[in-house]
C-alpha cells in the first residue's frame, strides 16, 4: 500500500535519511527516486516536490556530466511545483533559483542568459517571504548572482559583499558564504581579505545539515590558500 510522504511519516524520514547521506550518490538517487514517486501520485505535494529540487540540485552537480542536465531540469520542473503548491512558502522557490543557477553556469551563455533574470527575482522573492530561510540563503546566493553576473547584465560587487556579509548575520560560520566573500576579494585585488575568509573556512565547524557541502568548502579553501602567495 502507497504511503503518503507526510511529514512525520516513515515513508518521509527514509527519504530524509538518504538525503543526509547524499555524498554517496546512491541514496541520493534513492531519495530523488522517493520524492519522484511521491510527486507523480500527488502533483499537488509540497514536501516531495521541494525536496525533489533540492536532492536534484545535488545530483546537478555531483553526478557523472552526462547526467547532470537532466537532474537540474527535473529540479526546476519539480520546483515549479512547490512553487505552484504554495507560493508564500521560500522552499519552491530558493530552490528553483538553485537549480536554474546551476544550469546557467553549467550549460554555457545561452542557458546563462535564459535563467540569468529568473534566478535574481526567485531569490528577491525568498528574500520577501523571509530573508532568514536556510540561514540567510537567498542574500548568499545573491551575492553570488551579483559577483558572477557581467555589470552589463547587472552584475556589482559592492551589492556583491552587501548581500554576502547580509547573510553571514544568520549564519556567521557559513563557509560557503565566508568562501564567496573570499573570491569576491580575491578578484578585486583585496588579497588579505581573501586569505582571511579562506582561512575562515577552514576554521569553523561543520554543520550537522550541511556536512558534506561544508567538506567541499574546506577542500576548495584549503586548495586556495596552498595556490595563494603570502604578502
Amino acid at each position: 500500500m502507497y504511503i503518503s510522504a507526510f511529514p512525520g511519516s516513515a515513508h518521509a524520514q527514509s527519504a530524509d535519511a538518504l538525503y543526509q547521506d547524499r555524498s554517496n550518490l546512491a541514496s541520493a538517487r534513492k531519495a530523488a527516486a522517493i520524492w519522484t514517486t511521491d510527486l507523480a501520485k500527488d502533483p499537488k505535494a509540497f514536501e516531495p516536490a521541494w525536496k525533489l529540487a533540492r536532492v536534484c540540485y545535488w545530483l546537478g552537480s555531483h553526478a557523472p556530466q552526462g547526467e547532470r542536465r537532466a537532474f537540474l531540469e527535473r529540479g526546476i520542473a519539480a520546483a515549479r511545483q512547490a512553487v505552484s503548491a504554495q507560493p508564500d512558502r521560500p522552499e519552491g522557490h530558493f530552490w528553483l533559483a538553485a537549480d536554474m543557477g546551476t544550469l546557467a553556469e553549467s550549460f554555457g551563455l545561452r542557458a546563462g542568459l535564459k535563467y540569468r533574470k529568473p534566478v535574481k527575482e526567485e531569490l528577491e522573492t525568498v528574500l520577501r517571504l523571509d530573508p532568514s530561510f536556510m540561514q540567510g540563503s537567498a542574500d548568499r546566493v545573491l551575492g553570488r548572482w551579483y559577483f558572477r553576473v557581467p555589470r552589463l547584465f547587472g552584475g556589482s560587487d559592492t551589492r556583491a559583499e552587501e548581500h554576502l556579509r547580509a547573510s553571514l548575520k544568520y549564519d556567521d560560520q557559513s563557509t560557503v558564504s565566508h568562501f564567496f566573500l573570499a573570491e569576491l576579494f580575491l578578484d578585486n585585488g583585496r588579497r588579505q581579505e581573501a586569505r582571511a575568509e579562506f582561512q575562515r573556512v577552514l576554521d569553523v565547524p561543520l554543520s550537522v545539515e550541511w556536512a558534506p557541502e561544508d567538506r567541499e568548502y574546506k577542500e576548495k579553501a584549503r586548495a586556495a590558500l596552498a595556490r595563494l602567495p603570502r604578502g
